[in-house]
């Protein structure tokens, strides 16, 4: 049983960690704690939005304040495989030649995957072995990852051209898919501001990987009452379509529906949620708010929607609005 002392250190902690990302990042304050969200959860998050938005420098932010190992990978079509799991090299010792592991930028703590989706899909199947399992395998060697680990992509949803779709199965390896908004007037001129300074403010550790390791554990704590589980996986099998009783707008509008991976997403990261709001136990309210970042990624609209001009987003608020009527 949690105290109430754990709840108040879980929340100054992660309080901790906010107010110094915020040293480097102007408004944006949803997609802040959606992060910090998947990063107690231990879940591997994609950013998307147009450039210039300041994806890449929240996460730079974030490792700022975290102090882990962070590298950043930009992704392009001529990625290769061995560019981000390492390779073996042959170097020179006094016995003579012998191969030598040379790790690549997968082996830190928060990997930065800058435009995930214009590598090829070879490229992004030796990160789904990272985001999925912790580790990856190289010439027949399984080498583990860091712990914390987290894969944090951003993704350009503008330009197409030389561009790879991630598949589902990588998708539903993302937690959350988070979208970051156009900054507003009074952000846009904080944003400014900051930038033309000769000297920017840079966000201090607040936290290390025992301590996110910490919270995660005081996380799973978190007691799920079965009327709050019922209802986050009532709203899962509303999502799919061949359900005898799904909800008419999901027959109308969607070819697939989530995943259980999905409900194990949502219940995590509402685990965090509740304790970050300083409560001792899941609400309803706590799915309602992860639920979107949790599904957009994983429903496939149809033709139907695409002509209607109907967004994931407004399907998901849907089905929350119906599930939440009939279970009432």
């Amino acid at each position: 049983m949690l105290t109430q002392q754990e709840i108040k250190d879980f929340s100054e902690k992660l309080g901790a960690i906010r107010r110094e990302i915020k040293k480097e990042i102007v408004g944006q304050d949803a997609v802040v704690e959606h992060l910090l969200i998947a990063v107690v959860a231990g879940g591997n998050v994609l950013l998307e939005g147009v450039p210039g938005l300041g994806k890449t420098r929240l996460v730079r932010a974030l490792s700022h304040a975290l102090q882990l190992p962070f590298s950043r990978i930009q992704f392009t079509p001529d990625l290769m495989p061995a560019d981000i799991t390492g390779t073996n090299i042959v170097v020179k010792t006094e016995a003579g030649s012998a191969f030598s592991f040379q790790p690549g930028p997968l082996f830190s703590s928060i990997v930065l995957a800058d435009e995930i989706n214009r590598a090829t899909p070879k490229t992004q199947s030796a990160l789904l072995e990272a985001m999925q399992e912790h580790h990856v395998t190289v010439a027949g060697e399984t080498r583990a990852l860091p712990e914390p680990y987290f894969v944090l992509a951003t993704q350009n949803p503008v330009e197409q051209e030389g561009t790879y779709p991630l598949p589902e199965a990588q998708l539903d390896r993302f937690m959350l898919k988070v979208n970051v908004p156009f900054p507003s007037l009074s952000e846009l001129h904080q944003i400014v501001d900051m930038t033309v300074k000769t000297e920017e403010e840079q966000a201090q550790p607040a936290a290390d990987g025992q301590d996110i390791l910490a919270l995660r554990a005081v996380a799973r704590q978190v007691p799920l009452a079965q009327a709050v589980q019922d209802f986050a996986l009532r709203l899962i099998l509303a999502t799919h379509p061949q359900e005898e009783n799904a909800p008419e707008i999901t027959k109308k509008y969607l070819r697939f529906g989530a995943s259980p991976r999905a409900a194990q997403a949502m219940i995590s990261a509402a685990r965090v949620r509740a304790l970050n709001e300083g409560r001792y136990n899941v609400a309803f309210e706590d799915i309602r708010y992860v639920a979107p970042a949790c599904l957009r990624h994983r429903l496939a609209l149809n033709f139907d929607a695409l002509a209607d001009g109907v967004s994931v987003d407004q399907v998901i608020s849907a089905l929350m609005e119906e599930v939440g009527k009939a279970h009432a």
